[in-house]
């Protein structure tokens, strides 16, 4: 619940950064279902997934309602990425979208907005975001616990 809650809230705000990924980060480290102890990663990486998801859908909405307006005014080298991305998106949006929610990279929130500004559908929006971003979260979950986790085990720590 805990990955779920921060993941929505660090995928609905661009100005003010969430610390998600640590957490999430920390939490497969942590969690243990007691049916199945490895599969802890997992249920974290698919948590964080969905929120962080259903958090960007904020993003969407904000390209969808005004995301054209920066075309029209010069803000020099954020324009120029913002209107490179959009060039991405009407050749290969759906590509662009995976990959880019996939990795750990700021540049998922322009593209998340151009998505929105070229009525790229929200359905497949959703579902495209909710792939990468669980691949994302799962990756970073298996990180904490093959990571930090074995480091904590070595030395002792029972977690």
């Amino acid at each position: 619940m805990g990955a779920f809650l921060i993941s929505v809230f660090g995928g609905a705000t661009i100005l003010a950064p969430i610390p998600m990924t640590p957490v999430v980060f920390a939490l497969g480290t942590v969690a243990k279902p007691a049916f199945a102890p490895y599969l802890g990663p997992v249920f974290i990486g698919a948590a964080a997934g969905l929120g962080e998801t259903i958090g960007g859908l904020s993003i969407y909405m904000t390209g969808y309602g005004g995301g054209t307006a920066i075309t029209g005014v010069n803000y020099g080298k954020i324009q120029a990425v913002y209107l490179h991305l959009v060039k991405w998106m009407e050749r290969r949006g759906s590509l662009v979208l995976f990959i880019l929610s996939a990795v750990l990279n700021p540049f998922f929130y322009p593209a998340a907005i151009a998505a929105g500004a070229l009525r790229f559908g929200i359905r497949r929006y959703f579902l495209i975001c909710w792939a990468g971003k669980t691949i994302k979260g799962i990756s970073v979950a298996a990180a904490g616990y093959w990571g930090l986790g074995a480091i904590l085990r070595a030395l002792g720590v029972p977690i």
